[in-house]
């Protein structure tokens, strides 16, 4: 009887932690060069969104000493969408710039602490 009533409690419990978002993933971070200094990223985000109430809501391009760069908002859930890719063009990052770093944030957590660092390659690369 003791086994049963564990093995009860586990799979109510494991169940709960799944049933709730957490923070948003970055699965992938791309970018193309389109001018002197100017850049598109195109980034892939996961995150159990919830609804209105519980979504990823934006990522954001900073330098890695914290100076933001780019962002892109996010204006709606993406419930039945996960994975899911955003772009934003026109991010300027200073030549000599040679890695940049992704966060994420979603409306209840905050920004999440899986973030991703990208190299910049010098245009002569």
């Amino acid at each position: 009887m003791i086994r049963l009533v564990s093995g009860i409690v586990f799979v109510v419990l494991g169940s709960a932690s799944l049933c709730h978002a957490g923070d948003v993933e970055i699965v992938d971070a791309r970018y193309e060069r389109t001018g002197e200094g100017l850049y598109t990223f195109q980034i892939t985000l996961r995150h159990e969104d919830e609804g209105w109430d519980h979504y990823a809501d934006k990522w954001q391009v900073l330098s890695p000493d914290g100076k933001v760069f780019g962002e892109r908002v996010l204006l709606h859930p993406h419930v039945n969408e996960q994975p899911f890719t955003r772009s934003q063009s026109g991010i300027a990052i200073p030549e000599g710039t040679s890695e940049v770093v992704v966060r994420a944030h979603d409306t209840v957590h905050g920004w999440s602490p899986d973030e991703k660092r990208v190299r910049i390659a010098m245009p002569d690369d």
